[in-house]
C-alpha cells in the first residue's frame, strides 16, 4: 500500500455520544465555516434559479433551462480530476479564501446584461470547477477544526443546512425576481458570496498539516490513482456515491410521474433526508452509526420499488419519506473515509467523495430518464432503485484488508 494513504493510527471515534450542534457552533473556526458554507449554498441556489430564469426566456429550451440551473454539478469531476490536490496546500485556509473570489468574480460576470449565452454557460462551468475545490479545501479544514467524534455532527448539520438554504433560497430568488430582476438576483448571489469570504477571513486561522510535495495536476491525479488503487477505498466510494446517485435519478422522475403530486413526493423526500441527518447525525453514536449503516442503505432504495405496482399516492408520499431518511447513510461512510484518509491529503479525497457523489447524481437523473423513455416512469423508478439496491448489496461483503480495517 502506498505509504502516504496508509493511517498511521487508529482514528476510529470512540463510543461516546455525538457532539452536538451547540457545541460545533459554539468553536469559532467551525461557525466561521458554517457560516461561510450556508452563505455559499445561498448563493448558488440564487445564481441557479437567475441563471434558469434567464435561459428559458430567453431560448424557451426545457433542455437549456435545466443545464443552466444543474448543469455546474457536472462540472465539479474536472476539479476532482484535475487539481483536487490544491485542497491540501501548505495555507489551506488562504486557498480557500482565493476560491471563494474566484467564485465572486464569476457571479459578478452573470450579472452583466447582455451576456451571450454561451459566455454564461462557459461561467456556469467556471463556478462548478472552483466550487468543488472550494468544497475540497472547505472539508479539509472541517476535518481540523472538529474534533473525530464531532465530524459526523458537523456534517449532518450542513446537510440539513444546505437542504433548507435550498429551499429558502429558490422560495427568495422567485421573490426577487418579480422586483429585481436576474440581475439584480445575481448581484445578491454576488454579496452574500462576498460576505462568505469575509467571515472565512475573519474567524478561520490557517492550518499546516499538509502535504510537502508541491500540489497541481500531477499530484492530483497520483492521490487519485493511489485512491482508487486499493479495494476497500474504491468500495467505500463506490458505496457513497452510486446508490445515492441512482435514487436521485428516482426523484428526478416525479414530475413525469405524477405532475399533479410531484411536489407533495419532493417534499415527503426533503423532509425525510432532513430527518434522517438529525437523527443519524445528533442523536447516534459513532457505533451506532456503523452498526446502521446498512440498513440505512437498504432503506435507501427499497421503498422506491412500490411504483412498479402504481399504488395511492399517500402511500408513495410516506415510501418516499422513508427512503429519504436513507440517504443519512453517507455519514457513517464519510466517517469511514476519513478514518482511512492520512492528514495530509483530507482535503482532496474528500473534494473527490463530494464531487463524484454529485456527477453519479446527474448521472443517476440521465439514466432513470433514459429508462423511463422505454419502460414507463414508474418501471424506470422501479429498476433505477433495484440497481441502487443491487450496489449496495455487492459493496457489503467486501472487507478491506492491510492498512484498511473492516467495518
Amino acid at each position: 500500500m502506498p505509504s502516504h494513504l496508509t493511517t498511521g493510527h487508529d482514528r476510529t471515534p470512540t463510543p461516546t455520544p455525538s457532539t452536538g450542534y451547540r457545541k460545533l457552533l459554539r468553536t469559532a473556526e467551525f461557525s466561521g465555516l458554517y457560516v461561510s458554507f450556508t452563505l455559499t449554498a445561498a448563493a448558488a441556489s440564487l445564481s441557479g434559479i437567475a441563471l434558469g430564469t434567464l435561459v428559458d426566456r430567453q431560448t424557451g429550451s426545457p433542455f437549456l433551462t435545466a443545464v443552466s440551473m444543474y448543469g455546474a454539478t457536472f462540472a465539479t469531476v474536472l476539479g476532482a480530476l484535475t487539481l483536487m490536490s490544491v485542497a491540501d496546500g501548505k495555507r489551506p485556509r488562504r486557498t480557500l479564501l482565493l476560491l471563494q473570489l474566484a467564485s465572486l468574480a464569476g457571479v459578478c460576470a452573470q450579472a452583466v446584461p447582455g451576456l451571450p449565452l454561451a459566455a454564461r454557460f462557459a461561467l456556469l462551468l467556471f463556478l462548478g470547477f472552483f466550487q468543488s475545490l472550494g468544497t475540497g479545501a472547505r472539508l479539509g479544514l472541517l476535518a481540523e477544526v472538529v474534533p473525530a467524534d464531532g465530524y459526523a455532527p458537523a456534517r449532518s448539520l450542513m446537510n440539513i443546512t444546505a437542504g433548507g438554504t435550498a429551499i429558502l433560497g429558490y422560495a427568495g430568488g422567485a421573490v426577487l425576481l418579480r422586483y429585481a430582476g436576474p440581475q439584480g438576483v445575481f448581484a445578491v448571489a454576488a454579496g452574500l458570496t462576498a460576505l462568505g469570504a469575509a467571515v472565512v477571513a475573519a474567524t478561520v486561522r490557517e492550518h499546516s498539516v499538509r502535504l510537502t510535495r508541491r500540489p497541481g495536476l500531477r499530484q492530483t491525479w497520483r492521490t487519485n490513482a493511489e485512491l482508487f488503487a486499493q479495494p476497500g477505498r474504491r468500495a467505500l466510494l463506490l458505496a457513497l456515491w452510486v446508490p445515492n446517485g441512482l435514487v436521485v435519478g428516482c426523484e428526478a422522475l416525479f414530475i413525469s410521474y405524477d405532475p399533479g403530486h410531484a411536489g407533495t413526493f419532493l417534499a415527503a423526500g426533503s423532509a425525510g433526508m432532513l430527518l434522517g441527518d438529525l437523527v443519524v447525525g445528533r442523536l447516534l453514536t459513532a457505533g451506532g452509526r456503523r452498526r446502521h449503516a446498512f440498513a440505512l442503505r437498504l432503506l435507501l432504495a427499497v421503498p422506491f420499488l412500490l411504483f412498479a405496482v402504481h399504488p395511492p399516492a399517500p402511500v408513495l408520499a410516506v415510501a418516499v419519506f422513508l427512503a429519504s431518511a436513507g440517504f443519512a447513510a453517507t455519514l457513517p461512510l464519510q466517517e469511514r473515509l476519513l478514518e482511512l484518509t492520512p492528514e495530509a491529503i483530507r482535503g482532496q479525497v474528500q473534494g473527490v467523495e463530494s464531487a463524484g457523489r454529485m456527477t453519479w447524481q446527474g448521472l443517476g437523473a440521465a439514466i432513470a430518464g433514459g429508462l423511463a423513455q422505454y419502460l414507463g416512469t414508474g418501471p424506470a423508478i422501479a429498476l433505477a432503485a433495484a440497481g441502487s439496491l443491487a450496489v449496495t448489496l455487492l459493496t457489503r461483503p467486501f472487507r478491506p484488508t492491510g492498512g484498511d480495517r473492516p467495518s
